[in-house]
């Protein structure tokens, strides 16, 4: 066990990355807003996001007492909006509850609103030198691999055995750079397809690498096919070229997030919210598929240009008339910014 961990830390000092943004100064702050942001999203796509959010809200003080229109607007198109919503709730319950300062224990950690085991432990081992196992997908698939696990992960047994794996293997010292190291490997050498094994400081104790196997672990989450829904989506414009958005539920798809109204029916006028919108023009544009992780979505977008609005569409809270030119930071649906992006093209 001691070799294993001493193996993964020998490689991360001369090969591992050390200039990320979340690496340099890591608080518990910027450390927890990388670990939400890195959750099912690359190191790559995520960077550019967290060095906004950063300069935007660079501590949990400014985050809390910020607008979610506004934390969800620099979120728009990292997707899984949950985690920005339970973001800012965290932020909110830490300054109210724990005077702006984290929690230093893994149980009051995973308190907070969407904070798991692994990130919880990553957390605290990186950014308060405490020991945590942490067992996020790059871990998963480096323990499995290591030791010929079968099966999909997420199977509680399973999960259960590699949380007591990922407990023994972690040093009683350098617990941080060891957190970094193991998370490190996984998502740079022992990829998910095309692993660099003979790059790997674990290839001679490595199972699957014996075997000739790597990639058939970890095992593959039972297929379902994926039901599809459909939804038509109204991009009704005014006569200074605004379009109507209409704010989400909180929960559901697109929570909190603005979006294009979706409607029921084309007739004459569109009843929106009691308010009665006469159009000049209607034209079906070219549909589009969003996948959301449980099921398709087709959408079929159908552009209005408003003769006469009712002054009751401008409700406060509900409806928005949003410039073509995103100049108001609000969050937006994915597939309505690439709506309003193709309009402004």
């Amino acid at each position: 066990m001691i070799d294993f961990a001493n193996q993964v830390l020998d490689w991360f000092q001369q090969h591992g990355r050390h200039d990320l943004p979340w690496q340099q100064n890591p608080t518990p702050y910027r450390v927890w807003v990388s670990e939400i942001m890195l959750q099912q999203t690359q190191v790559s796509t995520v960077i550019p996001y967290y060095l906004r959010f950063m300069a935007r809200f660079p501590s949990v003080t400014e985050l809390a007492s910020a607008h979610i229109d506004q934390v969800l607007h620099l979120w728009t198109g990292l997707g899984y909006y949950a985690r920005a919503r339970n973001l800012h709730k965290s932020a909110k319950t830490i300054e109210a509850k724990h005077q702006g300062s984290f929690p230093t224990s893994i149980e009051e950690l995973m308190q907070l609103d969407g904070l798991g085991r692994s990130t919880a432990g990553a957390i605290a081992a990186i950014a308060m030198q405490i020991r945590a196992p942490i067992l996020d997908g790059n871990v998963k698939r480096v323990l499995t691999r290591y030791h010929t696990i079968e099966g999909w992960p997420e199977r509680a047994s399973i999960k259960r055995q590699l949380w007591e794996i990922a407990e023994c293997l972690t040093p009683q010292n350098q617990v941080a750079e060891y957190t970094q190291a193991i998370m490190d490997l996984g998502a740079t050498v022992c990829t998910r397809s095309n692993p660099s094994c003979i790059q790997c400081p674990l290839q001679t104790g490595c199972k699957a690498f014996t075997q000739g196997n790597p990639t058939d672990y970890p095992g593959k989450k039972p297929k379902k096919i994926l039901p599809v829904r459909s939804a038509t989506l109204l991009i009704l414009l005014n006569p200074c070229g605004e379009v109507l958005l209409e704010k989400r539920p909180p929960t559901g798809i697109w929570g909190s997030l603005w979006s294009l109204p979706e409607i029921k029916s084309a007739g004459k006028e569109f009843d929106i919210r009691h308010c009665s919108i006469e159009y000049n023009t209607r034209e079906e544009l070219p549909g589009i598929r969003h996948t959301f992780s449980h099921f398709h979505l087709d959408i079929t977008p159908i552009k209005l240009r408003a003769r006469q609005i009712n002054d009751e569409v401008a409700e406060s809270g509900r409806w928005l008339w949003y410039p073509l030119d995103q100049s108001i930071e609000v969050g937006l649906a994915a597939p309505v910014k690439k709506l309003l992006t193709t309009l402004t093209e």
